[in-house]
């Protein structure tokens, strides 16, 4: 099993992501609300300030989507993410990575 983690840039395309972790049986994940750290700096501490103008345009808040999904479905929930947003590879896509799943509790036997 593994843990997918994909830090979405573009809120609009969370909705699309989602459905098409459905179309791949991928019948879980969790959206959090993130902001990066740029913005954090820019923002609240007054001698990174300077970034502002650097960050103009750039998104303030990000979504952060995790799922755990068996290993035979990564390579595909890649595809399909990268097919909505564009390629990973291109800045300001978002961010993606895969950890090992050691144990997990509390996920559906049909899993």
């Amino acid at each position: 099993m593994k843990l997918l983690v994909f830090i979405l840039n573009k809120e609009e395309h969370l909705e699309e992501i989602l459905e098409a972790f459905l179309e791949l049986n991928i019948k879980g994940a969790t959206i959090l609300d993130s902001v990066g750290m740029g913005s954090i700096l820019a923002r609240d501490i007054p001698i990174f300030a300077g970034f502002k103008n650097l960050l103009q345009g750039s998104r303030t808040a990000n979504k952060t989507i995790l799922t755990v999904l068996p290993d035979r479905l990564v390579e595909s929930a890649v595809k399909a993410v990268e097919q909505i947003v564009g390629s990973l590879e291109d800045p300001g896509n978002g961010l993606m990575f895969v950890l090992d799943i050691e144990k997990v509790f509390g996920l559906s036997k049909a899993f």
